[in-house]
């Protein structure tokens, strides 16, 4: 875009000097009044014309950069719009990823405390019954310390009936 700036400022910069160099010439030149009057107005009207086309070629010109431009800021946008939603559905794509690995762990984590509760229960009806177990040792010594006690008891009360007696 630059460069059809700098070639239009140079094309005008060309006829501008073309203009004075043909005037400067026509002024200079051994004529009459009436010819050169004559030449300058036909050089003139030329130059004119030629201008007239310089300026609808420039025109032309900045008028084929805009389209151009307008195309390439459509295709950027274009571009940027597909980015964002590329970045949009990666974002998207990420969440439902991080959703998925949370109800995993979750999922996890509940079958880990299942387990350890399963494992708590057994352990506890493991130490219930040895304790059971431990408890009816203890009441069949106890019951045998009794019978012993009574019996003793038995005998010294038969031996001290037949001392006193």
């Amino acid at each position: 875009m630059a460069s059809d700036n700098e070639g239009a400022a140079f094309f005008a910069g060309l006829v501008i000097g073309g203009l004075v160099g043909a005037a400067l010439a026509l002024l200079l030149a051994p004529q009459s009044g009436e010819e050169t009057r004559a030449q300058i107005r036909d050089r003139s009207l030329e130059y004119k014309d030629r201008a007239e086309e310089g300026y609808l070629e420039a025109r032309q010109r900045a008028t084929e950069a805009g389209h151009r431009a307008q195309e390439q800021v459509g295709v950027l946008q274009e571009r940027g719009k597909e980015a964002f939603e590329k970045g949009k559905q990666s974002a998207v794509d990420v969440v439902e990823k991080g959703k998925q690995s949370a109800t995993e762990a979750i999922e996890k984590g509940k079958q880990t405390a299942a387990e350890t509760l399963e494992k708590g229960k057994q352990t506890a009806a493991e130490t219930l019954e040895k304790g059971k177990q431990t408890a009816a040792g203890a009441i069949e010594k106890g019951k045998q310390s009794v019978a012993q006690v009574r019996s003793r008891g038995k005998d010294d009360a038969v031996q001290e009936t037949a001392e006193t007696g």
